[in-house]
């Protein structure tokens, strides 16, 4: 079936802006918003799926008032029949929606007046065998759309999908180059800068060991001890670009990560932890931080980690019985390092939080959800 000149034209123009550079959540509105100007679907939004058959609200374009109130509540929240199907995978291609649950509670027929939306078509998002959601439209006083409505979804459809595909292509190259440039860099640390640093460290034993002037070799053991420090920092800074042992699990990492800066890790967990890589590395970088900041200020060689694992989110908690400190929580934070802590948890969604007291030590308190 040829699709009609006026649909020619808007899936051009749709297909140049999804090649555009810009953020998926910018790509995705202007996708949807965009289709509508150019149809007759007056409402769209769009749902991603992750392999449990959790979805997330991701756009959304000319919603009724009542699908928009609290945040999109009535599509945030529950399931559906076409969620369902595409996660049961009987969804392969656009089709018409005979009842949307999600609709029918946020407005009761009782409520539903002429010139409301009753009724949905969907689609499902994919580029290849992979999927990644469905794409959701409608139009007031509309039970279903004609063939031809419903091919110029599916076309709106596979142009998302690519786009949704080469977006994630292009991250993961980024995330390689990013790697590679950390591992470059760690590499040229240790092959220079870090063999220099040892060998002033040799050079100022050695003139501890040939002065006699007492000056001299307290001279030279400051030189030896301020090298060291120098060089133990330039250990726990290789480890952070270049994070040996995350491929062999995230306790693994974290105890080598602490026996190089001679802290010994007690850990408990609680569920399985099989994370997302990403999950993984936050809270790798998070336990790096903690650390540091342990060996630094704590004045301790052991810590206490608890790790639990919940169908919906982490929660990390490390604890020390070193000094503490105290500081005001309505003004600045305390630390580079604690702020490191918090922004990475936030980057995923989550929430950072310490309690400290001079003389009974720091408990640092993180979770991030996930799935």
């Amino acid at each position: 079936m040829l699709a009609e000149p006026s649909n020619v034209t808007l899936l051009k123009e749709i297909a140049e802006l999804l090649n555009e550079e810009m953020d998926m959540t910018c790509m995705l509105d202007g996708a949807i918003r965009k289709l509508l100007n150019g149809s007759a679907f007056e409402t769209a939004w769009i749902f991603f799926i992750n392999e449990k058959g959790k979805h997330q609200l991701v756009a959304q374009a000319n919603l009724p008032a009542a699908l928009e109130e609290n945040s999109c509540r009535h599509l945030q929240k529950g399931g559906c029949w076409c969620v369902k199907r595409y996660h049961d995978g009987d969804l392969e291609k656009a089709s018409n929606i005979i009842a949307c649950q999600r609709i029918e509670n946020a407005m009761p027929e009782n409520s539903r007046l002429q010139g409301s939306i009753t009724h949905h078509a969907t689609v499902p998002l994919q580029s290849g065998e992979e999927k990644f959601g469905l794409l959701n439209i409608a139009a007031p006083d509309t039970v279903g759309f004609s063939k031809d409505e419903l091919a110029l979804l599916e076309s709106v459809a596979f142009q998302i999908g690519s786009a949704i595909k080469r977006i994630g292509l292009t991250k993961q190259e980024q995330e390689l180059a990013l790697v590679k440039e950390r591992n470059r860099l760690a590499r040229d640390l240790h092959d220079s800068v870090n063999q220099l640093l040892f060998s002033v460290t040799l050079t100022a034993r050695g003139g501890v060991e040939m002065s006699e002037d007492p000056v001299v070799q307290e001279t030279f053991r400051d030189i030896q001890h301020l090298t060291q420090e120098a060089l133990n920092e330039m250990r726990a800074l290789i480890w952070q670009l270049r994070p040996k042992g995350l491929e062999s699990g995230l306790l693994d990492a974290i105890k080598g990560y602490g026996e190089m800066l001679g802290i010994a890790v007690e850990t408990k967990v609680m569920g399985v932890i099989q994370l997302p890589s990403r999950i993984e590395e936050t809270l790798f970088r998070i336990a790096q931080e903690s650390l540091n900041n342990v060996r630094k200020h704590a004045e301790v060689n052991k810590v206490e980690l608890y790790l639990s694992v919940t169908a919906t989110d982490v929660l990390f908690v490390l604890k020390d019985e070193g000094r503490g400190f105290a500081f005001d929580h309505r003004v600045h934070l305390p630390s580079i390092g604690i702020q490191s802590i918090r922004e990475r948890a936030k980057a995923e969604g989550g929430t950072a939080d310490w309690s400290s007291e001079i003389g009974k030590g720091t408990e640092i308190l993180v979770r991030i959800p996930y799935g």
